[in-house]
C-alpha cells in the first residue's frame, strides 16, 4: 500500500484528510508538533476509521529542520496541511508569516529529496482574493501581501508563492509535481474537539455576543469536500502545477446566520453592522482595521479548476453549517 505524509495531523483539515486517505486504503504518516497530542489524534480518527497498522505518528516543527527528511522517506505523496494557528492578530505579523513560509520550504525540500510523486499544499483563498480591487476571482489571481490584509492572509500568499518559486528555481530534472488547494471559508464539524479557526465565525454568531453581523462576503466549502479535494488533486494526472479554489457557495455572513436562525439557533444576529462603524472602529482596533477593508465587498469564486479538472461535485454547505452548530452544542460551548 502507498504511504502519504500528512503534516498537521491534529488539525481540523488534517484529521479529515487522514481519515479519508485511510478509508481509501492508504497508509498514513501524520506529523505533530508534539507527541502529547498523539492519543487525541488516534481517538478522534478511531471514531470514523480503523487506524490499526495504518497510521504512524512523527514529530515535526515548522521552525526546526529535525526529522523532515526522515518523515518523507518511503512516502509516495506529501500533503502539507500544517500551518501556524491564528486566534487573534499578532503584534508582529512575522510570528505567523515565518512559520508558514519556513515550514512549507522544509516540507517541500524533504519531498524533493525523497522524490515523492506529488506535493499537495493546503493554501487558502487568502492567497488569492485580498489586497486588490475586484469582486470575481479565479486561480490566476494572487493576494497582494503589501496591503493591510492581516497576518494570516499574508502568510498564506507568501508561503504558496514560496512553493512555486522554489520549484521554478530548480533544474527541471530536480522538480517534483505540486498542487495548491485554496479553500474559501471551511465549515463543518471537526473529528476532534478542536473545531478549527474557520469555524470561529460560526461560534461567534452562535454565542450571541454580536448584536449585528459585519457585512462580509465569503465563499464557503465543507471540510469533507476540502479533504476530498486534496486527495483528488494528489491523484489526478492533470492536476499537477495547478491551483484549486474550493467554494460551493458565496454568501454574506448575515445569510449564514439566517441558516442558523432557521434551524433554531436564534442568537445569531440577522441585523448588519453599518460599514462606516466598522471602518471607524478599525482606526483603534488592529483586528477590525483588517476587516474594515473587506466590509461591503463581494468576493465571488467559480472553482472552475476543481469542476473542470477534478470533475468535482460539491456538497451543500448549509447542512455543514447546521452540523457545526450542533457540534458546538454537544461540546457545551454554546446553547440554543
Amino acid at each position: 500500500m502507498e504511504k502519504v505524509l500528512v503534516t498537521g495531523a491534529s488539525g481540523y483539515i488534517g484529521l479529515h484528510v487522514i481519515a479519508q486517505l485511510i478509508d481509501r486504503g492508504y497508509l498514513v504518516r501524520g506529523s505533530l508538533r508534539s507527541r502529547d497530542r498523539e492519543s487525541e489524534v488516534r481517538n478522534a480518527l478511531s471514531k470514523v476509521v480503523n487506524t490499526e497498522n495504518k497510521l504512524e505518528i512523527c514529530e515535526l516543527d515548522l521552525l526546526k529542520d529535525d526529522g523532515w527528511d526522515d518523515a518523507a522517506q518511503g512516502c509516495e505523496y506529501v500533503i502539507h496541511v500544517a500551518s501556524p494557528l491564528v486566534q487573534k492578530a499578532p503584534d508582529d505579523e512575522n510570528e505567523v508569516i515565518e512559520p508558514a513560509k519556513q515550514g512549507l520550504i522544509r516540507a517541500l525540500k524533504s519531498a524533493i529529496k525523497n522524490k515523492v510523486k506529488r506535493f499537495v499544499m493546503t493554501s487558502s483563498f487568502s492567497a488569492v482574493g485580498y489586497g486588490h480591487d475586484r469582486d470575481v476571482f479565479d486561480e490566476s489571481h494572487w493576494t497582494d501581501p503589501k496591503k493591510n490584509i492581516g497576518a494570516y492572509n499574508k502568510s498564506k500568499a507568501i508561503a504558496e508563492r514560496a512553493m512555486w518559486d522554489h520549484l521554478e528555481s530548480l533544474p527541471e530534472s530536480d522538480r517534483i509535481e505540486a498542487v495548491a488547494i485554496n479553500p474559501t471559508l471551511v465549515v463543518g464539524p471537526s473529528l476532534s474537539d478542536d473545531m478549527g479557526t474557520s469555524n470561529m465565525f460560526i461560534q461567534k454568531m452562535l454565542e450571541g455576543s454580536y448584536r449585528a453581523a459585519p457585512k462580509i462576503h465569503f465563499g464557503f466549502v465543507t471540510v469533507e469536500d476540502t479533504a476530498r479535494a486534496h486527495i483528488e488533486a494528489m491523484l489526478n494526472p492533470d492536476a499537477s502545477g495547478k491551483r484549486f479554489i474550493l467554494s460551493e457557495k458565496n454568501m454574506w455572513l448575515r445569510e449564514m446566520n439566517q441558516v442558523l436562525v432557521d434551524n433554531g439557533y436564534t442568537k445569531a444576529p440577522l441585523k448588519q453592522l453599518p460599514d462606516f462603524l466598522i471602518k471607524f472602529l478599525g482606526l483603534f482596533n488592529k483586528e477590525l482595521s483588517v476587516i474594515s477593508g473587506f466590509v461591503g465587498r463581494t468576493k465571488f469564486t467559480n472553482s472552475e479548476n476543481a469542476k473542470n479538472i477534478l470533475d468535482f461535485k460539491f456538497e451543500g454547505v448549509d447542512n455543514a453549517i447546521i452540523n457545526t452548530a450542533k457540534k458546538f452544542e454537544e461540546l457545551g460551548i454554546i446553547k440554543k
